[in-house]
């Protein structure tokens, strides 16, 4: 059995540079709790987007347990629009509402979710029988836990707090269940 768990970005410090976004005060404080959260876990391979603040996360992880944390693209959050948008929720909304569309000129939930499953298939054929722990952010995350099991959708997104950790079990790359790994 390979696992993976998914790690939501902590709470960020809001800035338009999407990629460079560094974690809060209180984000920092969480991602150096989340060591805890695993202490009982074995970590074989730590991955993260390319964004700071998925990389801030995780790292207090790897650096406690002595691993490199790898960078793994198709883990970053998925674009919504190239710029501003004047109603982020409404748009989020709309694109899960119409997962093969995005009015808005980025990436629709078909697009995304294509990219991150790619990733995550490609990750379970390197790791066989090993435990992975991604940072990532919170649509991404929402999207590739719903092309595996359905109750992972726009309201779950909605409701998934910074930090968060969830756990997916796969036998070879056949999904066998998932759940929300507490504090």
């Amino acid at each position: 059995m390979t696992t993976i768990y998914l790690v939501r970005h902590a709470h960020s410090t809001y800035s338009t540079d999407e990629r460079n976004r560094p974690l809060s005060t209180q984000g920092k404080q969480d991602a150096e709790a989340l060591v805890s959260v695993f202490q009982n876990i074995a970590v074989d391979h730590v991955y993260t987007s390319l964004y700071k603040r998925a990389r801030e996360t995780v790292q207090p992880l790897a650096a406690n347990r002595g691993l490199a944390v790898k960078e793994q693209p198709n883990f970053a959050e998925r674009v919504l629009a190239p710029g501003a948008l004047a109603d982020f929720q409404e748009a989020v909304r709309f694109v899960w509402e119409h997962p093969d569309e995005n009015p808005y000129g980025g990436e629709s939930n078909q697009v995304a979710t294509e990219r991150v499953v790619a990733s995550t298939i490609e990750l379970l054929r390197k790791h066989q029988d090993e435990v992975l722990v991604i940072g990532t952010h919170g649509n991404i995350m929402a999207l590739l836990m719903q092309h595996f099991d359905a109750q992972y959708d726009y309201a779950f997104w909605q409701t998934l707090p910074m930090p968060a950790v969830y756990r997916l079990d796969f036998e070879g790359e056949c999904y066998s269940g998932s759940r929300q790994v507490t504090r």
